[in-house]
């Protein structure tokens, strides 16, 4: 039987506040266990949380850009589980009245956009970290308490690879945001993700796998591609799936069974006794959704828009908010009219090289100004394109400017036709048979021609006009 997977997430995010949501301890990451805490978020007796308003904007901020209706009306709950990296043995969260619920996110994949629903933004703290050892399970509370929001989708992806799309565009939102750096190696974003299989063309869901332990959104594509093989064995098999929570095993790639699943009966919510309800005023929201900054979709069409760059460059330059503000300086920069040749070096090169470094292209070594200055020693034929890709490389490792590395290492090509006609005489003596092959039809062997000039030249030949005057001296021009 053939089967559809039925794919929500659950995403956990960190706001980059400060101090945590309830108390005035430290956030920043890296500190000594145990060092950031108090009475207040390891729970003692007789203490009150006092709610962080920077957290409560953050988290209005995500709702209004998810597209989400922000509540009215909204309280905190009191969830219950006892766990040895929760101090209090329940968790300050959202229940039954969450800050915004109804939103969705545009998703593109194989040129074709999607919009996934999502079904509610809530805030919550967070809990502590385990950290286990050989003989030992050792906790950090450090993190207890960092004012976190809950994410959720509806089920409305149908493959791994659109919920990649769905956290990859859901990052890149957040961090046009600036409310979250979104890192995962530090757990400030965090994903489970819940699938089940239905025949296809059924409309009711099947019994639901929750998956968690996934540290990367490779990790969760990787997860999901093997739970629906699993599942769908089981089905095949004539056996029952039963409802339970699966962690994701990095060194077998495979899931492994935590836990069955718990009920929202099993948390006992309630409402929390310590914090009031409240009233969140419209004009709070207005305020808050005018501040909010261009957003990647409506930057992408404004770069298609304004400079004339195409949908799928224009993707990629948008996609990390501060690269998109580095290709727009150079697009700036760039006085030409066509600036495909400066995206491609963008998108391409350039990106390249940050790949290979660990870095952003911002980050890269390279001011706006000395990458369109190489474009344009490239551009007016001063130096080839292969050249430039090797300038470009130590402009990164040494910070120095393209005119600089040009000049110390004489790299300007020749175009001289005078110059070129002695490189390209000697070698249409010495290449008889290849100059017979072009003449009698193989285009192929012009190309070996002019590598041999190059070869004569050192490299610093210009193709371009070699192949010209290759061809004017062979009968072709």
């Amino acid at each position: 039987m053939e089967y559809e997977a039925v794919i929500g997430l659950e995403v956990h995010l960190h706001l980059k506040t400060k101090t945590k949501a309830f108390c005035g301890c430290s956030t920043e990451f890296g500190q000594e266990p145990n060092s950031q805490v108090c009475p207040v978020c390891l729970g003692f007796p007789g203490v009150l949380p006092v709610f962080n308003k920077t957290a409560l904007e953050y988290a209005i901020k995500v709702a209004l850009a998810l597209n989400c209706k922000v509540q009215e009306y909204t309280k905190f709950d009191r969830k219950n589980y006892f766990y040895p990296d929760l101090p209090k043995n329940y968790q300050i969260s959202q229940y039954d009245l969450p800050l915004s619920k109804g939103g969705f996110l545009e998703i593109e994949l194989e040129g074709k956009s999607k919009r996934i629903g999502i079904t509610r933004v809530h805030m919550e703290e967070d809990a502590g970290k385990l950290i286990h050892k050989e003989n030992v399970s050792l906790v950090d509370y450090n993190r207890t308490g960092i004012p976190l929001l809950e994410i959720v989708s509806e089920p409305d992806m149908n493959s791994p690879e659109e919920a990649y799309a769905y956290l990859t565009a859901l990052k890149s939102t957040i961090e046009y945001l600036d409310v979250s750096d979104c890192d995962m190696e530090k757990g400030s974003l965090r994903c489970d993700a819940n699938i089940s299989l239905r025949p296809k063309g059924a409309s009711i869901l099947g019994v639901k796998t929750e998956l968690k332990n996934m540290n990367s959104f490779k990790a969760v594509k990787d997860a999901l591609a093997y739970e629906i093989e699993r599942q769908a064995g089981l089905l095949n098999a004539g056996e029952k799936l039963r409802q339970e929570t699966r962690l994701w095993d990095v060194k077998t790639l495979k899931t492994v069974i935590m836990r069955t699943k718990e009920e929202a009966q099993d948390y006992r919510y309630f409402p929390e006794p310590d914090l009031t309800s409240f009233i969140i005023d419209a004009k709070v929201v207005d305020k808050i959704k005018s501040s909010l900054p261009e957003l990647p979709k409506e930057k992408m069409l404004r770069f298609m828009r304004e400079y004339g760059i195409s949908e799928y460059d224009a993707k990629i330059l948008v996609s990390e908010k501060k690269d998109a503000a580095y290709a727009e300086e150079c697009i700036k920069i760039y006085k030409k009219q066509d600036k495909k040749p400066l995206a491609n070096w963008l998108i391409g090169p350039l990106a390249g090289i940050a790949t290979s470094h660990s870095c952003a292209i911002s980050e890269a070594n390279v001011s706006p100004q000395e990458l369109v200055s190489l474009v344009g020693f490239v551009e007016s034929e001063q130096i080839s394109n292969l050249t430039a890709k090797s300038v470009l490389e130590e402009m990164v490792n040494t910070g120095k400017g393209c005119a600089q590395i040009i000049q110390e290492k004489n790299l300007i090509q020749i175009s001289d036709t005078s110059i070129l006609d002695g490189f390209i005489e000697e070698v249409i003596k010495s290449n008889s048979q290849s100059v017979a092959s072009y003449k009698s039809g193989k285009s192929g062997a012009l190309m070996f021609l002019v590598g041999q000039v190059m070869k004569k030249s050192s490299g610093k030949a210009n193709p371009k006009a070699v192949q010209e005057i290759l061809k004017r001296r062979l009968g072709d021009a």
